[in-house]
């Protein structure tokens, strides 16, 4: 198999969103299989720094199908309507603070005791 067979086997890129959220970036990649199937990537991608100092990427991927576009937002909904009823503001620092927005949570920490 030579390079352009590898390269024709990937999945054809249809649509991509980079979001910059923090220290985090969100792509949302619209693809295609051979058949034509589309199927969105949802993939977070945040910077670190190694031991040695150089800079590599830290990636988490998620492949949502077609058929599981409505139950996928449904539940995203319900969750995001949760947050916004029951969670109380945290103010930078820890303390709680009526008000105070959810510009930079750090998800590594959830569950750390």
């Amino acid at each position: 198999m030579d390079d352009f067979e590898k390269y024709d086997d990937r999945p054809e890129e249809l649509f991509s969103k980079p979001v910059k959220a923090g220290k985090r970036t969100y792509f949302f990649d619209v693809k295609a299989t051979r058949e034509g199937e589309q199927y969105l990537t949802i993939t977070e991608s945040k910077r670190k720094i190694d031991r040695d100092g150089r800079f590599s990427y830290e990636k988490h991927k998620i492949f949502l199908y077609r058929e599981d576009f409505e139950k996928f937002l449904a539940g995203m909904r319900e969750a995001l309507d949760y947050i916004e009823v029951n969670a109380p503001a945290v103010a930078p620092g820890g303390s709680h603070k009526e008000g105070a927005s959810y510009s930079d949570v750090d998800f590594d920490e959830l569950g750390k005791k």
